[in-house]
């Protein structure tokens, strides 16, 4: 049996520790229903961008150059990428909700910055903020849901946490680009940006609940051959490069969203090329997070049952066919066809992805250092956002559009390869 892994004294959804809390997904219910709606909110705040603000970089700020263009996407990945380690390991000495609610404060300012930019900065300071918001928001809410459900359903609930999320990128997405398309790109941004964080807000303060004692619990309850918990420059090592099956998430994750920032920042720009309108463009942005959020309330649980091996695996390969197939459109007489087929595989591929390596890094992780290791992997995983919008930024300067994003798919089917080989199926779980 691997190192790390054993089972614990007792089933771990059913049982109830020394002060009477309860793990699983049924008993907590309320609280973990409202922690999907919270992420929901999470996920518009980032949602409101995703076609509107590559498309406001060229029309409003005339930015030529797509590393120029990418500079947002930059900004928002890096700090993020820096806040997720950080929520990870205060969220184990503060509690979650204290990060939650300073994660929405962050992100108060942010509509009223891209409303009244000047210049192209303000949208990149805008991002930092939004950065923030997001690596705190979404990375407390993500524990918060492990450790209220217990083991055997942590795939179904982290697919219940990224459909929400990330159906709300998708909502956002078009309805954003509409209401663009007729009161111009900044009244969107700021109309969305508000209603979306003064709600989230207003939940995490009045109704979330503080859920680190269901984690303490569970340590305390576990008997594991290593249950004493590990220092943090442990924890990041073994989460960065020596745990075969953590580190394999680790690069998995950076590359899933490094191809996820070039969807973000490049496709709209594709799609605008072609004499799309605003909300033509809208449309074929909403349409890979609208399947990922879909299919993942399936791909989550299903993986409970399956592994998390082959479905990650699986997934980094379908998501570069669909990867491909955008880079291939224009070669068609109906690119809008093959841009369509591209973003459901696309969508389909993150499905099997993004909820199974967050279940993968809970069930590896022993919960006194869970949610560090959660932090790490979240790290490397939004450092793909500044890792592809670089790459794919320079390559597209250098080679044009269609050759960065045929890169990036190369990168996701490589990924995939790795994960194959490195990872190994705990015989516990």
């Amino acid at each position: 049996m691997p190192p790390g892994f054993a089972p614990s004294t007792s089933p771990p959804d059913l049982a109830l520790s020394e002060s009477g809390l309860a793990l699983g997904l049924g008993r907590n219910w309320r609280q973990f229903s409202l922690l999907v709606v919270v992420n929901a909110f999470v996920g518009g705040m980032v949602g409101m961008e995703r076609a509107v603000l590559p498309l406001l970089a060229e029309r409003e700020f005339g930015l030529a150059s797509k590393a120029a263009v990418l500079s947002f996407i930059v900004s928002f990945g890096a700090v993020k990428a820096v806040t997720n380690l950080a929520a990870g390991r205060w969220s184990e000495r503060v509690g979650r909700k204290p990060l939650l609610v300073a994660g929405w404060i962050a992100g108060l300012p942010v509509p009223f910055l891209l409303m009244w930019a000047p210049g192209w900065s303000w949208v990149i300071a805008a991002n930092v903020l939004l950065g923030i918001n997001q690596g705190l928001c979404w990375s407390t809410t993500v524990v918060m849901k492990i450790d209220l459900v217990g083991a055997r359903r942590r795939g179904l609930a982290m697919g219940l946490n990224e459909f929400a999320g990330y159906g709300a990128v998708a909502l956002a997405a078009w309805a954003c680009a509409l209401v663009a398309g007729v009161y111009g790109f900044r009244t969107a941004l700021f109309a969305f940006g508000f209603v979306f964080a003064i709600v989230g807000l207003f939940l995490s303060v009045v109704f979330v609940r503080e859920t680190r004692e269901f984690s303490l619990s569970e340590a305390r309850r576990q008997t594991i051959g290593q249950s004493e918990a590990k220092s943090f420059p442990r924890v990041f090592i073994e989460t960065s490069v020596a745990d075969r099956n953590l580190s394999a998430c680790s690069q998995a994750g950076l590359v899933n969203n490094l191809n996820d920032g070039v969807a973000w920042g490049l496709f709209p720009l594709v799609y605008g090329s072609a004499g799309l309108a605003v909300a033509e463009v809208g449309f074929l942005a909403a349409i890979y997070p609208a399947v990922w959020s879909l299919a993942q309330i399936a791909t989550g649980a299903l993986s409970d049952r399956w592994g998390r091996k082959w479905p990650i695996a699986a997934g980094m390969w379908i998501q570069a066919f669909g990867i491909w197939s955008i880079a291939a459109a224009g070669r068609f007489a109906h690119p809008y066809t093959a841009w369509i087929t591209g973003n459901v595989l696309l969508g389909l591929g993150t499905a099997l992805v993004y909820p199974t390596l967050l279940a993968a890094i809970a069930d590896r992780a022993h919960p006194s250092w869970r949610a560090s290791a959660v932090g790490v992997y979240r790290l490397w995983r939004d450092l793909g956002y500044a890792v592809g919008a670089i790459l794919s930024g320079v390559i597209a300067d250098w080679l044009g559009l269609r050759a960065a994003i045929s890169v990036v798919g190369a990168l996701t089917f490589a990924s995939g390869v790795i994960c194959a080989v490195r990872m190994i199926e705990p015989e516990s779980r």
